[in-house]
């Protein structure tokens, strides 16, 4: 190709021979149409419009694990929502239930006032005491029981008990002996 580069001609001044040629600018029209022939006619390359190859890269299938993440984040925000549902529900529930004590406190204190004023302690006592059905305590009836001591055991049967295995045995001999006495 470079050589055809190199006998192409760019003027059409090089096919006159040197000796027609007189110096003028001028040209020369009969001896050029017995020189000059027709060219024939090439068409045009049209160029055809190549798009460069791109490399895409292959569709890869979807992860398992991503469906299940999907899905799962898709659980846990239906199950927040339930339970914002929920929590509103039983905020509602609770103000209603607060007023409802509120109300029914007043109501116990005012029962309660009716209560005391039905019953005279004094004169029931009075009235059981005239009749001779409940009598004062006398000092001798009074005992009192001192519980600043530790707690103890005695056993009055002068018997120790078993200790170790041969007390378990025993223990479980007891209860299943009220056992038996309970059914029978």
């Amino acid at each position: 190709m470079a050589t055809a580069a190199k006998r192409r001609r760019y003027s059409k001044y090089d096919t006159i021979p040197y000796d027609l040629y007189d110096g003028s600018a001028v040209r020369q029209l009969e001896q050029e149409q017995e020189i000059l022939q027709p060219r024939p006619l090439v068409r045009p390359r049209e160029r055809t419009v190549a798009r460069p190859k791109i490399r895409v890269r292959e569709a890869g299938m979807v992860s398992p694990f991503a469906i299940v993440g999907f899905a799962a984040v898709a659980v846990f925000a239906v199950l927040l929502l339930f339970s914002y549902v929920e929590l509103s529900v039983i905020s509602n529930q609770v103000v209603s239930l607060r007023s409802d004590l509120t109300t029914l406190q007043t109501e116990e204190a005012k029962l309660r006032a009716q209560y005391e004023l039905a019953y005279d302690l004094d004169a029931i006592e009075e009235s059981l005491t005239a009749n001779g059905a409940m009598v004062k305590p006398q000092n001798g009836q009074i005992i009192y029981v001192d519980l600043s001591e530790p707690d103890s055991v005695t056993y009055f049967d002068g018997e120790t008990p078993a200790t170790g295995l041969a007390g378990a045995l025993t223990g479980l001999q007891s209860i299943f002996t009220q056992v038996v006495e309970y059914f029978s």
